[in-house]
C-alpha cells in the first residue's frame, strides 16, 4: 500500500478511541471545529454502509487501508493538529474480539502509526442504538481492552468522562497542552 507523504509534519496527532457509543465523533467533530482543523472521520461507518452484507476479516484489512489513507490525506491540510475519530487500534480490538486474531498488515500498519495524544472515552454515557453497534453489555470489557492498548503506545492518555461539556473542556485542554 503507497503512503502519501506527511505535508503538515508539525501537526500534532489527536486520536479518539473508546468502546462503541461513547461519544467519539461527537468529540472529535467538536474538537476539529474548536481548534480549526483538520477531522479524519472513521472510514469503517462509510464502509459498512455501503457494504450490504455481514462483513468479514479482509473488509477489516480494507477499513485499515481506508482509515490510513484519510489520515495521511487529511494531515496535509491540518492546522496543528490533526483530529482522528478512531485508529487502527480499533480495529485491531474488533478483528481479534470477531475472528479470533488480526491481519499481520494491520498490526505493521497500527506499530507504525504515530500519535501525539490520546482521548479515551468513557463509558458513562447512555447507549444508543445503531444498527453498526454490536455489544451494548460488553463496554466496560472493552474500555479495559483499549486501556491495555494505549498503555503499551508510550503516548499520553487522558480518559474523557462525564457530561458533554466536561468531556469537551478536558479534552480541550488536552489538546492544548500538547500545541503549547
Amino acid at each position: 500500500m503507497a503512503f502519501l507523504p506527511h505535508a503538515s509534519a508539525t501537526a500534532k496527532k489527536v486520536c479518539v478511541i473508546g468502546p462503541e457509543c461513547t461519544g467519539k465523533t461527537d468529540l472529535s467533530k467538536f474538537l476539529a471545529d474548536y481548534f480549526k482543523t483538520a477531522w479524519v472521520e472513521e472510514y469503517a461507518r462509510a464502509y459498512l454502509n455501503k457494504l450490504g452484507k455481514p462483513y468479514t476479516q479482509p473488509d477489516l484489512t480494507k477499513i485499515a487501508h481506508g482509515q490510513l489513507r484519510m489520515e495521511q490525506e487529511w494531515m496535509i491540510g491540518a492546522n496543528k493538529a490533526l483530529i482522528c475519530d478512531t485508529n487502527l487500534i480499533v480495529i485491531k480490538v474488533w478483528s481479534e474480539h470477531k475472528f479470533g486474531n488480526c491481519d499481520e498488515e494491520i498490526l505493521e500498519h497500527m506499530h507504525k502509526q504515530k500519535y501525539d495524544l490520546y482521548l479515551l472515552t468513557n463509558i458513562d454515557v447512555p447507549w444508543e442504538n445503531d444498527p453498526q453497534r454490536e455489544h451494548p453489555d460488553k463496554r466496560e470489557h472493552f474500555l479495559e481492552i483499549y486501556r491495555n492498548e494505549l498503555a503499551q503506545t508510550g503516548v499520553p492518555i487522558v480518559e474523557i468522562s462525564g457530561d458533554r461539556e466536561a468531556r469537551r473542556k478536558k479534552a480541550i485542554e488536552a489538546v492544548q497542552a500538547i500545541l503549547n
